[in-house]
């Protein structure tokens, strides 16, 4: 059988290492990132079976990471992290990580878990095509760029996520409380109003008619489902 590949995000060098040579000892193959940009291309490219994830990353948060990551993979994501407060590990989990390991940590508990995640995984589990297709649009997940017919579309950050969350799942109708969840975070889960003003933003960009979307469509007093 293959080896399973993981893939490891940290940006201290010494932990960095520490954890592969461990991954490694216990015949894992390992790839490694130092930063959320590199983890991304690698991510990509490389299809790990599994992610161990830093938080504190010197280009961007690890929580953002792994909602974006979240858009386009089901791959299952380990956070290794030094915020031991409760709030912490909640965001986390809530952004879609899988299970959640304090620093410092054990390396015998690390492979451990590693072990569980990849026992709970399914065999046809991996990651999609990190592009979503719709109309004449395409969302690069990994560079986080919109384009239509070829040409740059300028979304924020929320918008892209928002969109991008919404174009992974096609046809499914999503609550107002599980794109809250997934896009802003569990702090914002009874906030709608909030969601349909940025709704309301992304079909003005989107939408040939924003008063008739095509794409982004409301499921009255439920949430919103995305037809491509």
């Amino acid at each position: 059988m293959d080896m399973e590949t993981i893939l490891i995000v940290e940006d201290e060098q010494q932990i960095r290492e520490a954890v592969a040579m461990a991954l490694q000892c216990e015949g894992f193959n390992v790839c490694e990132a130092g930063t959320a940009s590199h983890a991304a291309v690698q991510a990509a490219t490389r299809q790990p079976d599994l992610l161990v994830l830093d938080l504190g990353l010197p280009d961007r948060d690890g929580v953002d990471f792994v909602r974006d990551y979240r858009a386009w993979s089901t791959t299952p994501i380990l956070v290794l992290s030094a915020r031991s407060e409760e709030g912490s590990k909640v965001d986390a989990l809530d952004a879609g990580a899988d299970d959640y390991l304090t620093k410092p940590f054990g390396i015998a508990e690390l492979l451990a878990r590693v072990r569980a995640l990849l026992r709970r995984r399914q065999p046809d589990q991996q990651a999609s095509l990190p592009t979503l297709l719709f109309g004449d649009y395409l969302i690069d997940c990994v560079n986080r760029v919109v384009t239509r017919a070829g040409v740059a579309i300028h979304l924020t950050q929320i918008e892209y996520r928002l969109l991008a969350f919404l174009a992974a799942n096609p046809g499914r109708v999503l609550t107002h409380r599980h794109l809250l969840s997934q896009v802003w975070g569990g702090q914002a889960v009874e906030n709608h109003q909030y969601l349909r003003v940025y709704v309301g933003h992304l079909r003005q960009k989107i939408e040939d008619n924003p008063a008739q979307p095509r794409h982004i469509l409301t499921e009255i007093g439920v949430g919103y489902r995305f037809q491509p």
